[in-house]
């Protein structure tokens, strides 16, 4: 049986929003028209609470893909959930769907309405071609709760089955920004293949002898180096554990680094447009070009003024981002007070988790039970706040 693997659609993006919609659309029709089976590894929407028009979307994308006629189906389900459609395409939700405990996320909704079948922490079996698939899915939740969940859980392959096992988490080979990321080695053995979402670039690894599948993103979210290939989805034969990777129609996206104490007598505004234009010249579409700046720039006057406009002088031929982390100078200095710190691999939301996470260990805060993460997304969500006042109270008054 093939099946498809696809992953981190981010629908309701809103700096890309036609392409993470587009780009979704494409994936989703050519995948179907490639496989026996579709399987999603969390973040298919871009928000926990997602606007009713992304909704519309998504409900429109699956909706179409309801109609076709498969060559298998689901024929049994086991563990926590129901299933509504024995449509065989199977999915989880990823970080940006995970919200507080007991709050429906935007992924039941489509299992409810009988677009997908959600395994959050269940067991879907596809039978068809004279065989049988049984997917072991764990999503929505934190990365500092996934190796408890994993132990607990204990998930174990199903007999006379090809056994997937699919999560959405990070991973400390790939994310080593914390330690209590889960290993490679301490995901679950037994079974025949390994899925997961949330890294944003396409990685081939291998786990207890069998292969470990992350298609990457359908669209540009991060702008780190690892998106500048193109975007698509896996193709994986059951029969022959063989895999291809499907590039899909996606917009190109450039990083630039640039020294500017190579600049030389040229001016450094020039010497930076001089770089953009190289790269648009190599292209038909609108790019995304992002320049990192490093070095001392060799004329201050104006600089800051000049290096502001150039973003809005390639508008419509590019879309220019400029980090200016790396500049010396006199005249940037308050520029660079304001650049954002990113991560080769790590999001900004991960960043932020991983200084709210030493912060609660530095002040030896009491989460009263509940993982600082989980912590973090209650507070920070329209989710009641009962459970954590109730511990709190019950903590102080005894």
């Amino acid at each position: 049986m093939k099946i498809a693997i696809l992953s981190d659609f981010h629908l309701g993006y809103e700096r890309f929003r036609e392409d993470a919609y587009r780009q979704a659309e494409e994936a989703l029709n050519r995948a179907a028209e490639m496989s026996d089976m579709i399987i999603i590894p969390g973040d298919i929407f871009d928000s926990r609470v997602p606007k009713p028009d992304v909704i519309a979307e998504a409900i429109n994308l699956f909706r179409n893909l309801s109609n076709r006629k498969w060559n298998s189906q689901i024929t049994n389900f086991v563990g926590e959930g129901n299933f509504y459609t024995r449509v065989p395409i199977i999915a989880i939700p990823g970080t940006h769907e995970r919200r507080a405990q007991e709050a429906a996320d935007p992924v039941d909704i489509l299992g409810l309405a009988g677009l997908v079948v959600d395994i959050s922490n269940a067991t879907a079996i596809v039978e068809g071609n004279g065989e049988k698939i049984a997917v072991r899915g764990l999503g929505g939740i934190a990365d500092d709760r996934f190796r408890e969940i994993v132990t607990r859980e204990d998930p174990r392959p199903t007999d006379g089955a090809f056994n997937i096992f699919m999560f959405h988490e990070s991973l400390y080979e790939l994310l080593p920004f914390n330690q209590e990321f889960m290993r490679i080695v301490e995901l679950p053995k037994g079974f025949d293949l390994y899925v997961n979402g949330h890294i944003h670039n396409r990685v081939e690894a291998n786990v207890h002898g069998k292969m470990l599948l992350i298609p990457g993103s359908t669209v540009l979210t991060q702008l780190k180096a690892g998106e500048q290939e193109q975007k698509g989805f896996f193709i994986f034969d059951t029969k022959t554990s063989k895999y291809e990777f499907v590039k899909i129609s996606s917009r190109r996206f450039v990083l630039i680094k640039i020294d500017l104490n190579k600049a030389g007598s040229t001016n450094s505004v020039d010497f930076i447009q001089d770089r953009i234009d190289a790269e648009i010249k190599s292209t038909k579409d609108v790019p995304v070009i992002r320049v990192v700046l490093d070095g001392k720039i060799s004329k201050t006057y104006n600089f800051d003024i000049e290096i502001n406009d150039i973003p809005r002088r390639y508008r419509g031929r590019a879309i220019v981002e400029l980090s200016r982390a790396g500049i010396s100078g006199e005249s940037v200095r308050e520029a660079m007070a304001s650049d954002t710190i990113v991560f080769e691999r790590m999001s900004v939301r991960d960043y932020g988790i991983g200084i709210f996470l030493e912060k609660i260990k530095a002040a030896g805060v009491n989460t009263w039970g509940i993982s600082p993460v989980e912590l973090l997304d209650m507070l920070g969500s329209d989710a009641p706040k009962d459970k954590v006042v109730r511990m709190v109270l019950d903590e102080l008054v005894g």
